[in-house]
């Protein structure tokens, strides 16, 4: 059976989410702690809605709890054949691959988290039941030049990225267009646009004093929905990766293709767990 592990990004993370692996392991939670301005169990409950949406503090929490997630998975004794993250997820699928140690990796990720912060003023509007080109087109006939394609997620979910006034003024244009729903993400960002060339150039630069090892287990990457399986170039893909449209349809036709049929999802939710289904669906019909 070929296996695939998978990590949710941010607009993944619920109120108490990880509750139950927090006591489960404790030595992960402190050494996240020790790093952290916020403890983990204050991340995770979900009782202040700043740390619910500000990139800041989500971005840290979500690393720790698909930590947590992938301690568990590995306890199955089970080996994944395939890695991949979605967005912030990709960091944690690196981390799962060996490409850097626990510590490592939550640094990165809250440095990822405060220079995405600040670029406020932005948000991200998911689009379901609406292919591509249609959305492109609503785009194209509402002027809505300033707006960026940010999450390629299947074929009926597309997620859009750029200044929230802009975001929502079209929602009706794209609902009369045959969208199903368009729903503001609980994000504070315009993440994976051009808004993000600023953080992703600064990120970059403070990759490049990373010494990331090869992976382990090849993980197919968020920009170009191909396997890697060498630390070369790693700090620039991750720092372009900021301002690149995520290709998650892409990367579940790639897992498809090479033999995946059973998915495991690290982390809070059952997003991804949704877009597999769709993608399996998708690939039985035009079998």
């Amino acid at each position: 059976m070929t296996v695939a592990w998978v990590f949710p990004g941010q607009g993944a993370q619920r109120q108490d989410m990880g509750r139950q692996l927090l006591d489960r392991y404790p030595d992960l939670v402190a050494r996240a702690d020790a790093i952290l301005d916020v403890p983990v169990r204050d991340l995770c409950r979900g009782d202040d809605e700043a740390l619910q949406s500000d990139t800041r503090y989500v971005q840290p929490g979500m690393f720790v709890i698909n930590a947590l997630h992938l301690a568990a998975l590995r306890e199955s004794g089970e080996e994944p054949r395939w890695l991949a993250g979605h967005s912030l997820g990709e960091l944690s699928a690196l981390y799962a691959a060996g490409c850097f140690d626990f510590e490592t990796g939550l640094r990165m990720v809250v440095r990822r988290g405060e220079l995405m912060a600040q670029a406020r003023g932005g948000g991200m509007l998911a689009v379901v039941g609406l292919p591509l080109e249609r959305i492109t087109a609503v785009l194209a006939a509402e002027g809505a030049t300033d707006v960026d394609v940010a999450n390629l997620n299947s074929r009926a979910q597309v997620v859009l990225s750029g200044p929230r006034d802009s975001l929502r003024a079209l929602r009706d244009p794209l609902r009369a267009g045959g969208a199903h729903k368009c729903v503001l993400l609980n994000v504070s960002i315009a993440a994976h646009s051009r808004y993000m060339a600023h953080a992703a150039a600064l990120f970059t630069d403070h990759l490049r004093t990373v010494d990331f090892r090869p992976p382990r287990v090849p993980v197919v990457t968020n920009a170009d929905a191909r396997p890697r399986t060498t630390a070369e170039g790693l700090a620039e893909h991750l720092g372009a990766q900021l301002r690149s449209p995520v290709r998650w349809a892409d990367t579940m036709r790639f897992l498809i293709g090479h033999g995946v049929r059973t998915l495991r999802q690290a982390g809070p939710s059952s997003t991804l767990d949704k877009l597999w289904e769709a993608a399996l669906a998708d690939s039985n019909a035009h079998c």
